[in-house]
């Protein structure tokens, strides 16, 4: 030791102080690949003790929904399901229905194979079987997301601790554990949102000969997005402003986009989205087609025609790509590159509109905020303008009474992080980190805003899927930037309560689901709407079948 120098022991003894006292140390013990593993499996055992083996009419809205289109499809019918419209959803679930058919793993796989009501044995035989099929289709695409999001989160910080503590909010956030167990379209609808969100965010930071294409691919995620939940629609409007602070020293074009060859490039890119604006053409003017639009029961946003906002979104994006642009030193081919390619992944991501063509289909995901006006519980308030402003602003009291959790709780563990993240916000100014103060306060008021318009629907837990991941992502960048707060005297036991308040909140929803006591009638009030082909056994002969 002396041959170190007097001061070695000293050093050693204060980097072993401080490795004991580093939280993000002791709150990751099982290391990267381990944590997300750790979070699978457990994640596993949730859905197996509460929810596998959950009476199959419990979660019927949307479960039931979702499995009868998917068994009509297999049997040659048409999708029945429109509202959200839930296609990716449904279209998964048919062609897992038929997997596991050819594997001979599941009988009923069509509608012609469900037994009669009368027989109510095999009947509730078969829907156990369908709908138990249907719940590991859900938990796969779960398990999926989950995966996709710890890829990108360990990409968007520095430190994989802070990564794999993301992932753990992620995963057991109150959306995402409901998600797992049940058939929604909110869970493919916001993931593939966020997901394309940070990829933007990793595109925005380091410049690449092939960013352009990464800008296509959060384009097409947001489109394939919108087209299983028009909720989606807040979400994509929000992500060019959301982008545009994420900008760096490195964010400048790469010496390829400031070439003579670079515009060759720029012009192909606006070649393929010319041909693929003119294929997806007809697809676009069927769905905003006044006709179309009313016979799917939806009314004008705007100016008494279909159509206008949704170019002013277009308009609003460029926008916000010019002003990135301009910020943050990004050449005008490069630019002009990204445009096509955004437009092109978007014209990709709404073709899938024809793997199952049907007009309910493209009129809903064409006219998104129509079809969200039919969900509000106002609908006449909201179509005037003090109406909607008085809508907005008991809106805006709804989230602050969630958001402290005590004037209303909910099946939200994720609040408690904004009881940090928001003094975070104020601390990292206060450093002169202005940057990343506002970066993290735009997702807050993102997630705040988009709640806002939830609140009009009751905030379901389904719904936090959508803004439970912004509130995360502001979190994470927030720690990776504040790094002494690890050694914090209280980081530790802090970060201890928030995780196992996170675990047990969680777990109230789906708890509260397997334990209910009221039985499946109300199933009978939508049944003769949404399945008409098939009778229940405990609904009377009025709300059967439809012939």
């Amino acid at each position: 030791m002396d041959r170190l120098g007097p001061g070695a022991g000293a050093d050693c003894k204060r980097a072993t102080d401080a490795s004991a006292r580093d939280a993000l140390d002791r709150l990751t013990p099982f290391g990267w690949r381990g944590g997300v593993a750790v979070t699978l499996l457990l994640s596993l055992a949730s859905f197996l003790i509460v929810g596998y083996f959950t009476v199959y009419w419990r979660n019927a809205d949307m479960d039931f929904m979702v499995i009868y289109s998917a068994l009509a499809m297999n049997d040659g019918g048409a999708q029945v399901f429109f509202d959200h419209p839930a296609y990716l959803t449904i279209l998964s679930v048919k062609a897992w229905f038929g997997l596991l058919h050819r594997v001979g793993l599941l009988d009923v796989w069509t509608l012609s194979t469900m037994p009669s009501a009368a027989d109510r044995a095999a009947f509730d035989a078969s829907m156990i079987s369908a709908v138990r099929a249907g719940r590991i289709a859900a938990l796969l695409t779960a398990g999926g997301v989950i995966l996709a999001f710890a890829v990108l989160a360990r990409r968007l910080v520095s430190d994989w601790r802070i990564a794999m503590l993301a992932v753990v909010a992620f995963a057991w956030s109150g959306g995402v554990q409901m998600h797992l167990r049940i058939l929604r379209s909110e869970m493919i609808a916001a993931s593939f949102c966020v997901l394309a969100l940070i990829i933007l965010i990793l595109a925005a930071r380091r410049a690449s000969v092939p960013r352009p294409l990464a800008i296509g691919l959060a384009a097409l995620l947001c489109t394939l997005g919108l087209e299983n939940k028009v909720h989606a629609i807040l979400l994509i409007a929000a992500i060019p402003v959301l982008v545009v602070p994420f900008g760096t020293a490195t964010s400048g074009s790469v010496a390829f986009w400031r070439t003579p060859q670079a515009w060759v490039a720029a012009l192909l890119a606006v070649v393929l989205a010319l041909a693929g604006a003119f294929i997806v053409w007809p697809l676009v003017a069927a769905g905003i087609d006044p006709a179309n639009a009313a016979a799917a029961g939806l009314k004008p946003l705007l100016f008494g025609r279909f159509g206008a906002y949704q170019f002013a979104l277009i308009g609003g994006i460029a926008i916000g790509m010019i002003v990135f642009a301009r910020l943050w030193q990004v050449s005008a081919a490069e630019t002009l590159a990204a445009m096509a390619a955004a437009s092109a992944g978007a014209t990709f991501g709404l073709l899938a509109l024809d793997l199952s063509y049907d007009i309910n289909n493209v009129v809903v995901v064409l006219n998104p905020l129509e079809k969200m006006i039919t969900y509000v519980d106002a609908p006449e308030a909201a179509g005037s303008l003090s109406g909607a402003i008085g809508l907005l602003l008991s809106g805006v009291l709804g989230v602050i009474r969630r958001y402290t959790f005590i004037l209303q709780s909910s099946a939200r563990p994720t609040v408690f992080l904004t009881w940090l993240i928001l003094p975070g916000i104020v601390l990292a100014w206060r450093r002169g980190e202005r940057q990343v103060a506002l970066q993290a306060a735009l997702l807050m008021l993102a997630a705040i805003g988009i709640d806002t318009l939830g609140v009009r629907r009751g905030l379901k837990v389904e719904y936090f899927v959508f803004t439970d991941p912004l509130i995360i992502i502001a979190g994470m960048i927030l720690l990776d930037r504040l790094v002494d707060l690890r050694l914090a005297r209280f980081a530790y036991p802090i970060g201890v309560t928030l995780l196992v308040l996170h675990v047990g909140i969680s777990q109230a929803e789906p708890v509260k689901m397997a334990l209910k006591r009221r039985g499946p009638e109300e199933v009978c009030t939508w049944n003769g709407y949404y399945m008409p082909r098939l009778a229940l056994p405990w609904c009377v002969p009025s709300n059967l079948p439809r012939t």
